[in-house]
């Protein structure tokens, strides 16, 4: 019987990382980046990318993770074997948590709004410029934001604060299956509507000549950012892996699900938007909370009931990919406090959180009463993102490779992606050469793309 601090079972641990991976980053990013760079085509890459880089880096993450069997800053402490320099690796994850949770929160109050907006009704009736409005003074609001990013936050310190097996564990297998079933749903509604065809072809039918050397580095980009590879969350829920856990099968089957939820994603999104005259696949980050709810109420105003059920569903499904998710930042800062300081579980997951409140209330605030405060030039919100998205997760997933693949021992290497020998890895030697050369290359390109080094290219 495992312990609790190990997941329950191999399922709930699966679940568990699936729901990490899987965030606003596959419902909310990838139709914007797939929309933006071409459909079918960037699609093409960003799988291969998945399965030949952002997977590998994951499977590192898992394997450090697992060996520390603590936070992920004593993990990298354990695994590094006094190596000077490197034991303090782990406390980048634990700076880049606080970062990331304190403006994904903000997005992640915005969606249990409209969901709250599709309960009682709030989309019915408006038209596209009354949704405009609406998020514009919704998002600027001092006050009104920052109830629902409370909200969030309270429902992911709660889930944390319950610990591994009671808490996030449970959590995964409700709200997994639940975001599935929605998906499920939505993508059916989709596929029925009139010109679903034309989104059918944007997603499959590959148009090569719009490929560039800057939709790849976008195509790996966003298959880095789907997976939130380099942050640590996924390090952080390895520590509670059984010994008996197949990392590369399990990491194999955390990316499936998370690039099927991404493409499922786009069959939601795109045949409801070229079903309705005048609207573009590449709408951009607005999609979500001003395009869609038009798409909705064009496509099914003559049938309340419809318009409805589209609108709650889809944004349910985008609170439980945020929650899942937020639970895993959380974690990764709280475990760090409650291993490090010896602060119990519950109260490392409030102290954290109220840090991150702190946090959010200035990124909430930049979109409105303190838009005109600016540092390097960009708003709190900004700020934190370009930290988190273009340094933190590059570097932070480029060291892991590195640390892995040049730094830790092979054999201790080989012994926990063999279980100790008692099971076959036949993709073992696929793996380190990736993790040694691959992995680190094409993170560098990420990064340099990301600072605008390739503009040129576009």
């Amino acid at each position: 019987m495992a312990g609790k601090n190990f997941f329950a079972s191999k399922a709930g641990a699966i679940l568990a990382a699936a729901g990490s991976a899987v965030g606003l980053g596959n419902v909310w990013r990838f139709p914007t980046e797939a929309g933006t760079n071409g459909g079918a085509a960037f699609i093409l890459i960003y799988v291969l990318f998945m399965l030949f880089l952002a997977t590998p880096i994951m499977v590192t993450e898992f394997t450090i993770g697992r060996y520390g069997g603590s936070d992920v800053s004593d993990s990298f402490h354990k695994m590094c074997g006094g190596k000077r320099g490197w034991k303090w690796m782990g406390l980048v994850p634990v700076v880049g948590g606080f970062l990331v949770l304190s403006y994904y929160v903000v997005v992640a109050g915005w969606t249990l709004y409209y969901a709250y907006e599709a309960v009682t009704g709030g989309f019915m009736h408006k038209s596209a410029d009354d949704f405009s409005a609406d998020f514009a003074a919704f998002s600027s609001d001092p006050v009104q934001p920052l109830i629902w990013v409370a909200l969030i936050m309270a429902m992911t310190c709660g889930i944390v604060a319950l610990g591994v097996q009671n808490g996030i564990e449970k959590a995964s297998k409700i709200m997994m299956p639940m975001l599935f079933v929605a998906i499920i749903v939505l993508v059916v509604n989709s596929l029925s509507l009139p010109n679903a065809a034309l989104g059918l072809k944007f997603l499959f039918q590959p148009d090569f000549s719009k490929v560039t050397s800057s939709v790849v580095l976008s195509a790996m980009g966003q298959a880095l950012f789907s997976l939130s590879v380099g942050l640590g969350c996924l390090c952080t829920y390895a520590c509670y892996f059984r010994k008996d856990v197949n990392l590369m099968n399990d990491g194999l089957r955390v990316a499936g699900i998370d690039t099927t939820v991404a493409l499922m994603s786009g069959l939601i999104i795109f045949p409801a938007v070229y079903s309705v005259p005048g609207l573009q696949p590449d709408a951009g980050p607005s999609l979500v909370f001003i395009t869609l709810p038009n798409v909705f109420q064009q496509l099914f105003g003559d049938v309340p009931f419809l318009a409805y059920i589209f609108s709650l569903a889809f944004y349910l499904l985008l609170v439980m990919a945020a929650l899942t998710s937020s639970i895993s930042m959380l974690e990764m800062a709280a475990v760090y406090f409650h291993k490090k300081f010896g602060i119990s579980r519950p109260w490392a997951a409030v102290m954290v959180s109220a840090v991150c409140m702190v946090m959010a209330t200035f990124c909430s605030l930049a979109f409105g009463a303190w838009k005109d405060v600016l540092i390097f030039g960009m708003n709190f919100f900004d700020l934190f993102d370009f930290l988190v998205a273009k340094f933190i997760m590059p570097i932070g997933g480029m060291l892991m490779c590195i640390f892995l693949g040049w730094v830790v021992d092979e054999k201790v290497l080989r012994a926990e992606m063999t279980n100790n020998g008692t099971i076959k890895s036949p993709l073992y030697p696929v793996y380190r050469f990736i993790i040694r050369y691959l992995a680190p290359l094409c993170i560098m390109l990420v990064f340099a793309n990301e600072l605008g080094m390739f503009s040129f290219l576009k």
